[in-house]
């Protein structure tokens, strides 16, 4: 465990101590994992009405250049180049071989040149740095240290927001405006992690527990910890970078076609393009699946997948129990021979098989709000 002297704080460290959050050492950072209510509560209060997340310590920076979204093509598959204004794009930077650095979100705010990204806390630093030299000369990296986070997410969201920044009823999924709220400067962008509809709200440090503290007295509005918000995206079927994807899996193994763009599908200019390419029409060796366990018992990351031959196919890679299903649910990777929905696998939990079937996802469906703003 990182020595507690060695960790940082969000803007919102007090706030969560007041609150009687349990804090943990996550990402370099003290966060925290759940609120008196418990992770089962602030799960499905998230599902029911909103729930309101410290993603303060994820990184943000402007990227800047004369094309800056063409560079960032240089590291990544997506298509940047045709990010309309106003709108972001989920992102995976690749190394050499293809492995997956990080996923990312990449925004074209409008008006602006510069491109607005977001990266995962653990690999902030890393990523940084790696995009920084690879696009050295193309573009320029800004990273925004003094900027906050957080992600109001539920089905109530739209209706809490709207109060304190009416512009928010005509946004749809991954549209991005700059707009106040309660008089609060901030880029708001219609997405998450959760499933669920809602927003990312970026603004700078020292308003963020001002804006917190204004959404909490909302009557629809708790705080969620890490937890709920973990438990959240497994059943959203989203992957957890470090467990469910990382370095030693590329975008075909880990499912995530849908994250390179046509035109980069067709050109293949990106890191081991040629390669990757060529495994989403030929098969891979292992891919990433869901599973659903058969009775009340979990698998945790980590737990050996076997067929029933008893022979270890694969392992799991983010497990636990969905509250919203009241059942375990987990992601892994298996030999691709086995990715079909309805396959039925052991997992070895404790030293014992424990039957299991390979599942679609999402397990839950997602909600976003889709399609014409009405």
């Amino acid at each position: 465990m990182t020595d507690s002297q060695n960790l940082r704080r969000t803007p919102l460290h007090a706030l969560h101590v007041e609150l009687g959050a349990k804090i943990v050492p996550f990402a370099g950072y003290e966060m925290p994992v759940q609120y008196p209510a418990g992770i089962l509560k602030e799960h499905l209060h998230t599902r029911d009405k909103a729930g309101l997340f410290d993603v303060s310590h994820m990184g943000q920076a402007f990227l800047k250049g004369d094309d800056p979204a063409k560079a960032l093509e240089r590291v990544a598959p997506s298509d940047f180049v045709g990010l309309k204004e106003g709108m972001q794009r989920y992102g995976l930077l690749l190394n050499d071989a293809g492995g997956i650095k990080d996923d990312f979100m990449a925004t074209r705010l409008k008006g602006e040149p510069a491109l607005y990204l977001v990266v995962n806390a653990s690999m902030k630093d890393s990523d940084f740095a790696y995009i920084g030299e690879r696009l050295k000369g193309l573009a320029v990296l800004e990273p925004q240290p003094d900027r906050a986070l957080l992600a109001l997410q539920g089905p109530a969201a739209e209706a809490v927001l709207a109060r304190h920044a009416p512009g928010v009823t005509a946004m749809t999924f991954m549209r991005v405006e700059r707009m106040p709220i309660a008089g609060i400067p901030a880029i708001v962008s219609r997405t998450g992690y959760t499933g669920e509809d809602g927003f990312e709200i970026s603004i700078a440090a020292f308003n963020a527990e001002r804006l917190a503290r204004i959404l909490l007295r909302e009557p629809e509005v708790a705080p969620i910890g890490l937890g709920a918000r973990d438990s959240l995206r497994l059943e959203a079927g989203l992957c957890l970078y470090g467990h469910d994807i990382d370095e030693t899996t590329d975008p075909a193994e880990a499912d995530l076609g849908w994250a390179i763009g046509k035109r980069r599908k067709l050109d293949k200019d990106f890191p081991a393009g040629m390669k990757i390419m060529d495994r989403f029409a030929n098969g891979t060796a292992k891919k990433r699946v869901g599973i659903r366990p058969e009775g009340k018992a979990p698998a945790r990351d980590g737990t050996e997948i076997a067929d029933k031959q008893g022979r270890v196919i694969g392992r799991v890679t983010s497990g636990g129990f969905g509250p919203s299903l009241n059942a375990p649910i987990a992601m892994g990777y298996v030999a691709s021979g086995f990715a079909a929905d309805g396959t039925e696998i052991d997992l070895l939990v404790r030293g014992k098989a424990l039957s299991a079937r390979v599942a679609p996802m999402p397990f839950v469906p997602h909600r976003y709000k889709r399609g014409a703003a009405k």
